[in-house]
């Protein structure tokens, strides 16, 4: 029986032409991760009213055991992990639709926030072990890339599969475009193969990575 873990991007937004995790994602489309277990590409609109619903029909058409959400952090240099979801959304930006909510929180009826459920500290050791930027993050900020962190935790609570974000530096050509002098960037390539190595990490069994989810990470 085939399986599929999602690795959701979002569409380009804030006037861009791309959007690296998007691009990512719809780059190890298809990718089998192990035998019969396949990653299958999702993009996610940029929009509060909308982000959500799109989650929830992928989860509902996958059933996915692994889920990865990607979205871009402009003037990060690393793969950033977050390890928590708020219950708040206040943007800084109006978002592909022309919202801009603020001071709300992602569900009324839901928790303060929510953790990944991810082996988040040995996937960070792993990755810069093999030679890619990579660290925690304390703050998934308050735009539709915390949202949907916060909306996949709230779906997925309590069911064993292991969920959460990362969030990608921009791409080298977004940062010429916009001539954002000693802005930090990473190429989709090393973008590609971080997150590959992501997936692998995420998908170890626990007693794989044991010994490195309490290593000390910066």
């Amino acid at each position: 029986m085939n399986r599929t873990v999602l690795l959701t991007g979002f569409e380009p937004f804030d006037g861009e032409p791309v959007n690296p995790s998007w691009e990512v994602a719809r780059s190890l489309d298809g990718w089998q991760l192990l035998p019969g277990l396949r990653v299958r590409a999702v993009c996610l609109p940029t929009a509060f009213a909308s982000a959500p619903a799109a989650l929830r029909a992928a989860l509902d058409a996958h059933h996915p055991p692994l889920v990865i959400a990607l979205g871009q952090a402009t003037g990060r240099a690393e793969v950033a992990i977050e390890r928590v979801a708020v219950n708040l959304i206040d943007a800084r930006i109006a978002d592909n639709a022309g919202a801009r909510p603020q001071d709300e929180p992602v569900r009324a009826d839901a928790p303060a926030a929510y953790f990944s459920t991810l082996p988040i500290k040995a996937m960070v050791a792993g990755l810069r072990a093999a030679g890619h930027p990579a660290g925690l993050s304390l703050s998934a900020g308050a735009f539709v890339c915390n949202q949907v962190f916060f909306e996949l935790q709230h779906a997925l609570a309590g069911c064993g599969c292991r969920s959460g974000f990362i969030h990608l530096p921009a791409l080298p050509e977004q940062v010429a475009r916009r001539a954002l002098a000693n802005t930090p960037s990473m190429a989709l390539q090393a973008q590609v193969e971080a997150i590959r190595l992501a997936l692998s990490l995420a998908w170890a069994p626990p007693a794989a990575v044991a010994g490195v989810e309490g290593a000390p990470v910066a």
